[in-house]
């Protein structure tokens, strides 16, 4: 296949078992990242600089001030600016063989599945369980694989929800009582350019069929020793409990 740039991708190419087959794979793919926040930005950046042929950046929110130390794609010259727009056109000028898209709304149980239609993979970057529940839903009925990440202080979490294995089964239902968010709590930005390159890693094995995806197993990591641990999720019998007792969040 010829590429646009074809030396942008060499080193890639090059990886065992990757080849043009691999990149084929990444250029003719259809990512949705719902949520352009601390783990969407760098799963936005990596899957560009990757060679994903389109892009959709759906986020219904604007850059402020205390985005900008995890949030990678904005500046101090983005604050007020819609997120969408501003992160799309920032992937343009990084990796023009991207078709990037830009919706700025919310992802909703109305309008779901059609934002989400037709896409290969999708990156769930949200920051609000109501609103993972509605992305890991839509994906479970289109039968489209998410990569998901959540960050909170010094703890990430990454895995990939499937038709099989969902996040209704790392959480049932809904937590009760109030769950922090990167925008009212503490939150490491660094950790979330490790956790968001991780998510995008991950979206890369599902679209190449290389490697083995995390699904059915939960990556952890405590950024305050380094250390990651990875722990079994299995479909839950019906009425079960969480699977996973700590809050996690994104942003």
């Amino acid at each position: 296949m010829t590429y646009p740039r074809p030396d942008a991708y060499v080193r890639q190419r090059a990886l065992t078992g990757f080849g043009d087959a691999g990149q084929t794979a990444l250029s003719r793919a259809r990512v949705a990242i719902v949520g352009v926040g601390g783990i969407g930005c760098p799963a936005a950046i990596y899957l560009a600089a990757a060679g994903v042929g389109q892009l959709t950046i759906i986020d219904p929110d604007h850059v402020s001030v205390t985005n900008l130390h995890r949030q990678v794609l904005y500046g101090a010259g983005d604050v007020g600016l819609p997120k969408a727009q501003t992160a799309a056109a920032a992937i343009r000028r990084m990796s023009p063989d991207s078709e990037v898209s830009a919706v700025p709304c919310a992802v909703t149980s109305a309008n779901a599945m059609g934002l989400l239609a037709g896409h290969d993979v999708i990156v769930d970057g949200t920051d609000t369980f109501a609103a993972r529940f509605v992305v890991a839903d839509a994906g479970v009925e289109l039968g489209i694989p998410v990569a998901w990440g959540a960050v909170l202080g010094w703890d990430g979490h990454v895995t990939v929800f499937d038709s099989l294995v969902t996040l209704r089964d790392l959480h049932p239902a809904e937590p009760a009582g109030d769950i922090a968010s990167c925008e009212s709590s503490a939150v490491l930005g660094t950790l979330c350019g490790q956790v968001g390159s991780a998510v995008a890693t991950e979206a890369v094995k599902i679209i190449t069929g290389m490697g083995q995806p995390l699904v059915g197993r939960i990556a952890s990591i405590d950024a305050r020793t380094g250390r990651w641990r990875e722990v079994e999720l299995l479909p839950a019998p019906a009425s079960a409990p969480s699977q996973e007792s700590e809050s996690v969040a994104v942003g």
